[in-house]
């Protein structure tokens, strides 16, 4: 093990060198005002990189990340980011994006004791027990990706309800929440369906999702 991170450092140049080469002054450009249209919630997972996934470059998307993608009511570090965002940067979508085998959610479903984080997990415990008849009906090995694909619907509802959002859509900016789930295994995005751009929209969407999710687990199921 280093002290210094010195390969780090190493490697922050020559990016910088190298982003520098293809597109000249593109640092400098970023001293201006950022003015991204997507603000991105994920889940803190090294393996889960925001920008890389969607190849958006540094100044297009504003990201926060946590364990398991949570947006909690009390949270007011995420409020801070979702107001930041949709009243500041005047954002076009939210994305609230989990990921497949997420170990956060896994600890969720066995009730896996891993120290201060399960009281965050308990976010998630909270979704598991929502939909806990259904979950048990899949087989053992579809439950943690289906509960992952839950944790993003009911995050994503959590956003819409966000008096910062609600406030956005009543005096008619455009902003629309979306859910999406990435995939460990394949690299791939797919739109969980949770697309609301409205208040109205909210309860048909939110009822869409959870039927796409469970449809999704069902068929894979009968295979």
């Amino acid at each position: 093990m280093t002290t210094h991170l010195q390969e780090l450092l190493e490697s922050n140049r020559l990016w910088a060198k190298k982003m520098e080469a293809r597109s000249p002054g593109f640092f400098t450009g970023l001293l201006q005002q950022q003015a991204p249209q997507y603000l991105w919630i994920g889940c803190a997972d090294s393996r889960v990189p925001a920008n890389e996934l969607v190849d958006l470059l540094p100044g297009e998307l504003f990201v926060h990340r946590n364990v398991a993608n949570v947006v909690v009511h009390s949270d007011l570090n995420c409020l801070s980011v979702i107001q930041f965002a949709t009243d500041v940067l005047q954002v076009k979508h939210i994305i609230v994006v989990g990921h497949s085998n997420c170990g956060g959610v896994m600890a969720a479903l066995t009730d896996r004791r891993i120290g201060l984080a399960d009281n965050w997990i308990r976010h998630v415990q909270d979704v598991r027990n929502r939909h806990q008849p259904w979950l048990d009906t899949l087989d053992e090995s579809q439950r943690v990706n289906a509960l992952c694909e839950l944790n993003v619907v009911e995050q994503a509802l959590n956003v819409c309800q966000t008096t910062i959002v609600q406030d956005a859509w009543q005096r008619g900016q455009a902003l629309v929440v979306h859910g999406w789930v990435y995939g460990l295994h394949n690299g791939l995005i797919d739109d969980l369906t949770m697309t609301v751009a409205g208040s109205d929209d909210v309860a048909g969407a939110y009822e869409r999702a959870l039927a796409a999710v469970r449809e999704r687990h069902e068929g894979a199921k009968v295979r």
